[in-house]
């Protein structure tokens, strides 16, 4: 088995060079990251002292891991697909629940403990143990769910490849994201925030927290611990003054809150449905 550097750099010569591929070595790295990839023993971003960081290269594996996949036919009971990546496997062994027909594609990584009810993980995604992928929720190509986060019906968190170095979206431990959130572009949900149903957040939408005397805006980062509802802020267009979506941060999660039951009780405690 290589090392992670030589991984790396055979990985990142290939990209640049796809005539590479052909060359002994250069293509058994691709396949030899993404099971690493798959098995949890690497990952897309991890966070470090100075914030989550980005490993490009494993991103640049997944995309030659397309060129060098061919199409063919997968039947699963009554299901066929054709594609060129295969249904993740080993589930049970790795005590990771798939409700059908929820889906979990290889190179994606979900920690033991964690339900997927009929959704999606794509691959390069990572979901950490104890989460819930909830129904119709969906986890894009390299998303980073932490653990113990509930990802409720309808989600819909945004999948980057390209450019490589693009930062995945990312929902740190214990968050709770509400019905329909849609959360692209690599935005930061950080840890225990709760996000109420609808709530819509890209890398320019204004996140702005009212619960003091004076507003405090945040672009591409939820802090931690905060309750979120959409919102609409004024904004002149030469054509007139119109109302644009933001989101407004309404207060905090209590500590006296149990977790376990604070991921419904949070949003009721401002009078706000989940």
């Amino acid at each position: 088995m290589s090392s992670i550097e030589e991984l790396s750099q055979k990985v990142s010569a290939a990209f640049a060079d796809r005539a590479k591929l052909k060359e002994s070595g250069y293509a058994e790295a691709v396949r030899e990251t993404l099971a690493l990839l798959d098995s949890g023993a690497l990952r897309v971003a991890e966070k470090g002292a100075g914030g989550w960081k980005v490993n490009a290269w494993v991103k640049e594996a997944i995309l030659l891991f397309f060129g060098i996949s061919d199409m063919k036919v997968m039947e699963v009971g009554p299901f066929e697909f054709f594609d060129k990546i295969p249904l993740k496997k080993g589930l049970e062994a790795a005590g990771v629940r798939v409700v059908p027909p929820g889906v979990v594609r290889y190179g994606a990584h979900v920690e033991r403990g964690a339900v997927v009810m009929p959704g999606y993980v794509n691959i390069g995604a990572r979901v950490g143990a104890g989460t819930m992928v909830d129904t119709w929720a969906t986890v894009g190509s390299c998303a980073q769910v932490g653990r113990d986060v509930h990802l409720s019906g309808g989600v819909g968190l945004g999948g980057v490849l390209e450019p490589p170095t693009a930062s995945p979206v990312i929902i740190e431990d214990g968050a709770f994201i509400g019905s329909r959130c849609i959360v692209v572009e690599g935005v930061v949900v950080e840890e225990e925030a709760v996000l109420g149903a609808n709530v819509v957040l890209t890398s320019s939408t204004p996140i702005i927290d009212v619960s003091g005397p004076e507003e405090k805006v945040y672009k591409g980062r939820v802090p931690a611990r905060s309750v979120v509802i959409p919102g609409m802020k004024e904004k002149q267009f030469p054509a007139g003054r119109y109302m644009v979506p933001c989101a407004l941060i309404i207060g905090q999660r209590k500590e006296s809150t149990d977790k376990k039951t604070s991921l419904n009780s949070a949003l009721r405690d401002f009078a706000v449905s989940v």
